[in-house]
């Protein structure tokens, strides 16, 4: 089989780098290849949390680009799974946090303070949003079919560059010749087929965990991140919980190893995060999710070339695949995309 492009990841990041090329290069084949089922991987187990901000002048531009690229999505789709929230910034200095983008509109908030450390200060803020993610990225998928060749179970085994471009060879020992290939592995950086090729980008992987602690979720709750300590408390009200993420410091991690299931390390350490920033919900916990991510060494996500140019990098989003995946397909698009195609 043969393609113009390849894009190695079918999930979040890799459906939305296929619908932004499909859009730029009409008529191109395209191949996506999943080692499993599209959006199985991390992006099944993400809270999809948009949080108007960025450590970086170039996060934070990445962060107000895919922001108004979901409110454009969810405009024309409105059936999508992507749910509007209220969103307050908790903290103990005097000033509004700098990271957020200036939309944000941070303003001191003097409401309910449930949930919310005691002598804290605490600011509202715009422009937050979430998404079941494994939904999303399966509708993604399905709108793409007609443009976009998807194969799931495709697992790769190894890469070659060759005169006639770069030959994919999958473990059911199919070929795909494609002149040029998108590498979107999510936190699967070690696999053998590319694990050589992106080692020289020293992208490391993280271990994830969110607690989900029981209800009553109010129908007007909103999302609160505790700035300080990077973690946030979400309320999926369709699911009926609260979800609390907070940083885990696991690092290096085999990402076949960490969906089996909470620790009774990763459930104490997630309570005395959560006991700090909400202790009225410390005995409502009791399950959760876990998994990983792949993370930069700048903390800005990776969209590079490789080898010989024919192969591009994209992700190691920190934990924000879903935030930043529509800017992260566009300067993958950027460098894809020759001058009399756009």
């Amino acid at each position: 089989m043969t393609a113009d492009v390849t894009i190695v990841g079918g999930g979040i990041l890799g459906c939305v780098i296929a619908r932004e090329l499909a859009d730029r290069l009409p008529g191109a084949r395209l191949v996506v290849l999943d080692q499993d089922m599209v959006g199985s991987g991390a992006s099944r187990r993400s809270a999809g949390l948009h949080i108007p901000r960025g450590a970086t002048g170039r996060v934070r531009r990445m962060t107000s680009y895919s922001q108004a690229w979901y409110e454009r999505l969810l405009a024309g789709h409105p059936e999508l799974p992507i749910r509007p929230v209220d969103m307050f910034v908790v903290g103990s200095g005097e000033d509004p946090p700098a990271a957020y983008v200036d939309d944000a509109r941070l303003e001191p908030f003097d409401g309910p303070r449930e949930h919310v450390p005691t002598g804290a200060r605490m600011w509202r803020a715009h422009g937050a949003q979430y998404a079941d993610v494994y939904q999303l990225t399966r509708a993604l998928a399905a709108g793409l079919r007609d443009r976009v060749e998807i194969r799931e179970s495709a697992r790769v085994n190894a890469l070659e560059s060759t005169s006639d471009g770069v030959v994919v060879r999958l473990d059911s020992g199919e070929r795909v010749v494609s002149r040029r290939l998108v590498l979107a592995p999510g936190p699967w950086l070690s696999s053998g087929a590319w694990r050589d090729l992106v080692a020289p980008l020293g992208a490391r992987v993280k271990k994830v965990v969110a607690l989900h602690v029981d209800g009553p979720v109010p129908p007007d709750a909103g999302v609160v991140v505790y700035e300080d300590v990077d973690a946030f408390l979400l309320p999926l009200r369709n699911a009926g919980h609260w979800l609390f993420s907070y940083t885990c410091q696991e690092w290096d991690v085999d990402p076949a190893t960490v969906a089996c299931g909470l620790s009774t390390h990763d459930i104490e350490e997630a309570g005395r995060a959560l006991r700090d920033c909400a202790p009225s919900l410390v005995d409502r916990n009791g399950s959760g999710r876990v998994f990983c991510d792949a993370y930069s060494t700048t903390r800005e996500p990776l969209v590079t070339a490789l080898a010989d140019d024919r192969v591009v990098f994209a992700g190691a989003a920190n934990g924000s695949g879903y935030r930043l995946a529509p800017a992260i397909a566009d300067e993958v698009a950027e460098l894809l995309v020759p001058a009399p195609h756009r």
